[in-house]
């Protein structure tokens, strides 16, 4: 089996999809995406073509040594989203040569379904209590939701109260046995950032995210040290080498890598088994589409320390189409009662609309993040 062809299409809403064809009429499909950048992801893509052309795309291990290895220069957000696309993809024409789901050929799973938790508040949250009760309706045991808006790196007491209002309202809202998860963003610097996760622990986070940039990672130990629920980050860390640091320093319990963005499944796998060397949960990033969500179900079916799984049905950013538009059949991502049985199709287990995807294409996006300014005009973190 050789590859023959491979094709991107920027899709609604902020999405890239890559379909990888083979001379034995196999077809495979990754998200090969960094938000805000799949253009220049999409370029990363056309160059490593040169690579894959004639392969043999059962050879993942070696094709994936190869593209991370063979251009000297190497890891960062655009290469190493260009690499996890492509293999998703491998793994997903692998899978469907041998008539297997993509877990079967990593040991087969440990579990049937996954916990799933979704996102609200939007961007700047609001409305709160309404929106918890909502969701909770609608069958999930956990949400997310952001923090604060943008805060200074010194910033008044006031917008901690605030945050901290907002957590509250969504705890009054839900009782005590749902699962709140408060992402920073990155927007908290390390001076507000200690005094706000203090300030969180009645409410009992299920955990908090990025409490710090990652340029930051070193002075979690400082400000996290005695808190009584679990701190998570990593979905802009990019390769085992850039987690290894953080888990010796033993200042996350929680690891977050997106498997659009740190190397794929391949590389995926191996952050968490690393992560289980060091008693550390797996909650796979998640905020694209369902080629995505689809790859980061094999990657929980096949590890112990997963226990639950980020998705974006819904999602703030997902105008125009959404998760399951781009499914023949929208069943093997279907979410019943908070969660997603693991996928048993062969390869990544979702067939995607080739047809709606060519006609979504045509209209294709731009997205890019907001550019935020403090009131003093100076630049703020999205």
């Amino acid at each position: 089996m050789k590859i023959t062809k491979l094709t991107t299409w920027q899709v609604p809403p902020r999405w890239l999809f890559l379909k990888i064809e083979t001379d034995a009429g196999i077809s495979g499909w990754g998200e090969p995406v960094i938000e805000g950048r799949a253009a220049t992801v999409e370029a990363a893509v056309a160059e490593f073509a040169d690579y894959l052309i004639g392969k043999d795309p059962r050879r993942i291990e070696d094709i994936w040594q190869t593209l991370y290895r063979g251009g000297f220069y190497r890891g960062g957000p655009i290469l190493m989203s260009a690499i996890a696309g492509i293999d998703q993809a491998l793994w997903d024409i692998k899978g469907k040569a041998l008539g297997v789901p993509v877990h079967e050929l990593l040991g087969g799973r440990v579990r049937d379904r996954m916990r799933m938790y979704c996102w609200l508040g939007g961007d700047r949250p609001g409305d709160i209590g309404r929106q918890a009760k909502e969701v909770v309706a609608r069958g999930f045991t956990a949400f997310k939701m952001n923090g604060t808006p943008e805060m200074q790196i010194v910033d008044s007491h006031r917008k901690i109260e605030e945050a901290v209002a907002r957590v509250a309202e969504a705890r009054e809202a839900v009782g005590p046995d749902v699962g709140i998860a408060i992402d920073f963003h990155g927007r908290v610097h390390r001076p507000m950032a200690k005094v706000l996760l203090r300030e969180l622990e009645p409410y009992h986070p299920l955990f908090v995210e990025e409490p710090v940039l990652p340029e930051h990672l070193h002075c979690l130990p400082q400000i996290t040290s005695g808190l009584g629920y679990p701190i998570a980050t990593g979905e802009r860390l990019f390769s085992r080498y850039d987690f290894r640091p953080v888990l010796e320093a033993r200042c996350v319990d929680i690891v977050q890598p997106d498997l659009s963005h740190c190397g794929g499944l391949t590389e995926g796998r191996k952050i968490a088994t690393l992560a289980e060397t060091y008693d550390v949960a797996l909650a796979p990033h998640c905020p694209l589409g369902p080629l995505t969500l689809a790859v980061s179900l094999h990657l929980d079916a096949v590890s112990h320390n997963a226990f639950i799984q980020e998705q974006s049905m819904g999602i703030h950013y997902n105008t125009g189409n959404d998760v399951l538009d781009y499914l023949v059949d929208p069943a093997p991502l279907a979410i019943v009662d908070g969660y997603t049985a693991i996928p048993t199709g062969p390869g990544l287990g979702v067939e995607i609309n080739e047809d709606f995807v060519i006609e979504r294409a045509r209209e294709g996006h731009r997205w890019r993040n907001p550019v935020w300014r403090h009131d003093d005009g100076s630049i703020a973190e999205w």
